[in-house]
């Protein structure tokens, strides 16, 4: 192929024919031509405007064009666009300094990466050089990351194509928290948190488990939260076994949950917290691994094996000073409450009208609303061998209809993840819920009795 032979062809033609889309078929692929964006809105070509009613993927906190983190970037390239990560530099010294107060209170070395893939790479390394152990425990209905490490960890449709070499030797699954569906079969509270302890009779199996990783708040599997009980009672199992706690807030952290990072909900510190997303709004690719002071004490006489190019890069540094002083200034964290509020009351409405609504669940500004073909068995309209199959999902049918109508909506297999940047007014959720309110008259024609 040469450049003659893609002269007729639109951007997003060009774009299928040159590049990969991610988890997806390629055939048939048509991506959107996006050209602005501002607020909570982006705009394509022709145009039109949409209504990003989960931030990309969860990660626009911010919102578009926010002035202070363009012109943190814009200032740290005309002073120090890199220097490798063996020198010190100001930016560095300054969010390492302010992530001390944001952070649960005992974090207090840091490792930057350029992703959330690659903060969870670099916990589970820590991990076992510091334990000496090589089990990691992960949860079923998770998603921790795309390199060979992080999928092996991860246990979703995403992880299947990389079979056996995905699954990493030491990474085990226990039970998610999922009170809706029960992996278990259990029911809350009379279970006593039977997940929890389900995880302890795991560790006390196994012979040489490092740590555990969780999304507190899980995301894209569908925004699960656990009962109250369950992370101070995973945190006594893992102090009493010496297995470190990684917390992965790759997605549930900056404020999503309306606090800065979901453990603080049930105060608990993780031995290690994991993020990115949230952590520049999205605007440069930062991802941070965050250690107690007792694991960054073992590599004073203990060799640190690990680094890459990009760590530290002084470009994703800066905007991730500018973005933790916006959610100061705008008070970002508290009003996830309360906007979160509104709309989960409109969500929750949606349920009492649409019979394809199983539940509706969320925290702050995090909500998901699963469908399902009939609520008394919680029968899902799809699954996840449908979603790597190829077969269509009633989900993507619904979002594409919100689409028509200028909203965005994440969709994952039987629901869909509602996360909007921080700063969407009511109005804007109005919109958003008026979008999906008309789009689940698809799924409710599905219903089964």
């Amino acid at each position: 192929m040469t450049n003659a032979d893609l002269t007729n062809l639109s951007v997003s033609e060009i774009t299928a024919r040159l590049t990969y889309g991610t988890w997806r078929f390629q055939k048939n692929w048509k991506p959107l031509h996006v050209v602005d964006a501002e607020g909570c809105h982006f705009i394509d070509a022709t145009g039109k405007r949409y209504l990003d009613f989960s931030a990309q993927l969860m990660c626009v906190t911010l919102g578009y064009k926010n002035k202070a983190v363009i012109r943190s970037i814009e200032e740290q390239a005309n002073k120090l666009a890199y220097i490798a990560p063996g020198f010190a530099t100001d930016v560095r010294a300054t969010l390492s300094t302010m992530l001390l107060e944001v952070l649960p209170k005992g974090l207090e070395k840091f490792f930057f990466t350029t992703s959330g893939t690659e903060a969870n790479e670099a916990a589970f390394k820590i991990a076992r050089m510091v334990t000496g152990k090589t089990k990691i425990i992960a949860r079923y209905h998770s998603y921790h990351g795309s390199t060979m490490g992080s999928i092996a960890a991860t246990s979703d449709p995403r992880r299947w194509a990389m079979e056996p070499a995905g699954k990493i030797p030491g990474v085990i699954f226990a039970p998610e928290v999922n009170c809706y569906r029960c992996p278990i079969h259990h029911h809350y509270p009379e279970c006593e948190i039977a997940c929890v302890d389900y995880i302890e009779h795991m560790i006390e199996n196994e012979s040489d488990v490092a740590a555990i990783i969780v999304e507190p708040v899980v995301g894209t599997n569908g925004v699960l939260i656990p009962p109250k009980e369950y992370f101070p009672r995973l945190r006594q199992i893992c102090d009493r076994h010496g297995v470190l706690m990684i917390a992965d807030e790759v997605m549930s952290g900056w404020g999503r949950t309306g606090k800065w990072f979901a453990v603080d909900h049930w105060g608990v510190i993780p031995d290690i917290l994991t993020t990115a997303k949230g952590i520049t709004t999205a605007y440069m690719p930062l991802g941070l691994c965050a250690t107690s002071k007792k694991i960054g004490e073992f590599f004073d006489d203990h060799y640190f094996s690990h680094g890459h190019t990009y760590e530290a890069h002084p470009l994703t540094l800066a905007p991730a000073i500018a973005a933790i002083n916006e959610y100061k200034r705008l008070g970002l964290i508290d009003r996830a409450n309360e906007i979160g509020a509104y709309l989960g009351t409109k969500l929750h409405a949606l349920k009492e009208k649409h019979p394809s609504v199983g539940e509706v669940r969320g925290i702050g500004l995090f909500w998901a609303v699963e469908i399902v073909k009939n609520r008394s068995t919680k029968a899902p309209f799809n699954s996840y061998k449908d979603k790597v199959n190829g077969t269509p999902l009633l989900v993507d049918k619904v979002a594409a209809d919100m689409m028509k109508n200028g909203v965005f909506i994440q969709a994952w297999v039987s629901h869909f993840v509602i996360a909007p940047p921080l700063i969407i007014t009511k109005e804007e959720i109005d919109t958003g819920v008026k979008a999906l309110d008309a789009a689940l008259a698809i799924a409710d024609a599905e219903v089964q009795p």
